[in-house]
């Protein structure tokens, strides 16, 4: 008897049932040529999420024992635990199909590319940080940009109106200058040409009486006898005339009569100068180059203007300097220690001018410049005025010489013998406004 035969009902249904199941679970060998389904592995951040393998791997036959169908031994089969056997819920024996697990490549793949992916998730960091710190860097030059430009938004409106209020005052400046300008003009056209002819008309008689008195003088001097008579005593008039005299005598007049030899003297020395300069001659005299015109302005104020008026300038303060200089020299020559010079300028610097030309021109140095001693340099014109007086007193003889840029003259100057004074050219105004 076959072992079927003896076997019953049930158990060959089961038997049966069990062996299409494992039909079911073991694949065919045509199985094996199927294609092997290969994921893309991303490089990008879902790379960092763990990786899931798709392929399908075919089970290979060799692990699969032959069953038969009638057998009743089943053996047990285990299975990976990815792959889990179909068994039907009424089967009592389940056989535990049991596959070797693989090795497959892709792990090797993702060993490979995890250092490039970290290198680019590290990249990937920091482009972030950079990204956001440059936002903020623009946030933060945007925000100081929209101040600034409101700062500058309110001050421009402000600087504007400060430039045309003071626009505004300039102009009022420059309109009240012009003005002042205007008037100084048309004084200069009037005024100065009337004050100048009233102080040469009053020169000019002060002039006619100094010559009527030196006449009479000349007259009485004449009619008195010299030999020595037993007379009586003189009558007080002629007591009275005879001091008179004497102080008179005392003070130069070059342009009279009766002064020849002073003449004569002052024309031989001028002849000196300009034929025979001494560059190198004692203090006081003359040290430069003296020119016909020099010669001619220094005759014209001693003989014409008897050492009492004003001269045109010769073209600047050095060659003023320069005629000064010989007008001095000449007067040093002639009464020696006597003269004293007063110089009358506005200005330190003009002063200063004239102290190094003086220097230069006559050969002195800083000790002969006080007002005890040869020069004395003033700003005022009372102070002058009043150490001349000083001076007169003394028995000294000052001589006044005023700078060009003294437009206006005290008439406390006048009364004294000697004075010089610079006139600018005509049309010509003053650098410094004095007004």
């Amino acid at each position: 008897m076959y072992p079927d035969e003896t076997q019953s009902e049930e158990q060959k249904d089961q038997s049966t049932t069990t062996s299409d199941n494992i039909n079911e679970i073991v694949p065919s060998p045509w199985d094996l040529d199927e294609e092997i389904e290969t994921q893309v592995i991303p490089t990008d951040e879902e790379s960092v999420k763990p990786y899931k393998s798709t392929t399908t791997q075919p089970i290979d036959a060799e692990y699969v024992p032959l069953v038969e169908e009638n057998s009743t031994d089943t053996p047990n089969i285990k299975e990976e635990p990815t792959t889990p056997p179909v068994v039907e819920e009424d089967s009592t024996d389940t056989p535990n199909i049991k596959e070797e697990p693989t090795t497959p490549p892709v792990a090797e793949i993702e060993t490979e590319l995890t250092p490039p992916v970290n290198g680019l998730q590290q990249q990937e960091e920091n482009l972030k940080e950079e990204i956001a710190t440059l936002q903020q860097t623009k946030a933060k030059l945007q925000q100081e940009v929209m101040a600034q430009t409101e700062a500058i938004g309110r001050l421009l409106p402000e600087a504007l109106n400060q430039l045309e209020s003071r626009r505004q005052v300039l102009q009022v400046e420059v309109e009240k200058l012009e003005r002042r300008k205007e008037r100084i003009q048309k004084e200069m056209r009037t005024t100065f040409a009337g004050t100048s002819q009233d102080l040469a008309i009053r020169i000019q008689g002060f002039k006619d009486y100094l010559v009527g008195s030196l006449q009479d003088l000349a007259l009485a001097a004449e009619q008195l006898e010299l030999t020595p008579q037993i007379q009586e005593p003189p009558t007080p008039s002629v007591m009275e005339n005879s001091p008179r005299s004497v102080r008179n005598s005392e003070t130069p007049q070059f342009a009279e009569m009766g002064f020849e030899e002073q003449t004569r003297q002052i024309r031989q020395i001028l002849d000196e100068y300009r034929k025979m300069p001494d560059y190198y001659g004692p203090p006081w005299k003359l040290r430069r180059t003296f020119e016909p015109i020099h010669a001619e302005r220094v005759s014209n104020w001693f003989f014409s203007q008897g050492g009492r008026g004003a001269l045109r300038t010769v073209g600047s303060r050095l060659q003023n300097i320069l005629v000064a200089s010989a007008i001095v020299s000449i007067l040093r020559d002639l009464y020696d220690t006597r003269v004293r010079t007063l110089i009358l300028a506005h200005s330190p610097e003009r002063l200063g001018e004239w102290r190094r030309g003086l220097q230069d021109c006559l050969g002195i140095d800083r000790r002969d410049f006080s007002p005890d001693r040869g020069v004395a340099l003033f700003e005022d014109p009372e102070a002058l005025a009043q150490k001349a007086d000083r001076l007169v007193k003394q028995g000294k003889l000052p001589v006044i010489i005023i700078d060009d840029t003294e437009d206006r003259i005290s008439l406390s100057m006048l009364q004294f013998p000697l004075w010089l004074a610079f006139a600018p050219e005509p049309g010509t105004q003053s650098s410094i406004d004095r007004f």
